[in-house]
């Protein structure tokens, strides 16, 4: 059971950790280099490039996932089952939910929609339909990554209270 418990919380850490590092860290690090440095296109470029990023991560948050289910539903069947099972498994169940809508859906949205603009959504006037249809998806993006991590701490918490 401990290998078991272990390998759930390595779970855990990597997935929250991968998306704690990616949008306070390599996100904005890579949007203020390239304003920096003047670079032409520069956030047109970035925003692809982080886009490129946050599709591969989401199959590092499908494996942590997949590894955190397994863990859960073996702990369950070999016993003793972990406390408050059904509502870890709920929650795992909505986290994996909102980053396969993220990952299938929501990030192609995404980048559709700045590639049919054309230019950064921020160029754009406050009341374009383009800007407003780029920053509700990006919005969205941006609130699945909170509820992930808050969900993931949660999860986080119930691990580290078993003993």
């Amino acid at each position: 059971m401990r290998l078991l418990r272990y390998a759930a919380l390595v779970a855990i850490i990597v997935w929250i950790g991968g998306l704690i590092t990616l949008g306070a860290i390599v996100a904005p690090t890579a949007f203020d280099v390239v304003a920096a440095r003047h670079v032409e296109s520069g956030r047109m470029l970035v925003g692809v490039l982080f886009g490129a990023i946050f599709e591969r991560f989401h199959f590092v948050a499908y494996g942590a996932g997949a590894v955190l289910l397994l863990s859960l539903v073996t702990r369950r069947l070999l016993g003793p089952k972990p406390v408050h099972f059904g509502v870890r498994t709920g929650i795992l169940c909505a986290m994996l939910a909102l980053t396969l809508y993220s990952g299938l859906v929501l990030t192609g949205d995404v980048e559709r929609t700045q590639a049919e603009l054309g230019v950064p959504s921020s160029t754009l006037p406050e009341g374009d339909p383009g800007r407003m249809r780029f920053e509700w998806r990006h919005g969205l993006s941006v609130a699945i990554v909170i509820v992930t991590v808050a969900a993931g701490l949660v999860l986080l918490g119930y691990e580290a209270s078993e003993g």
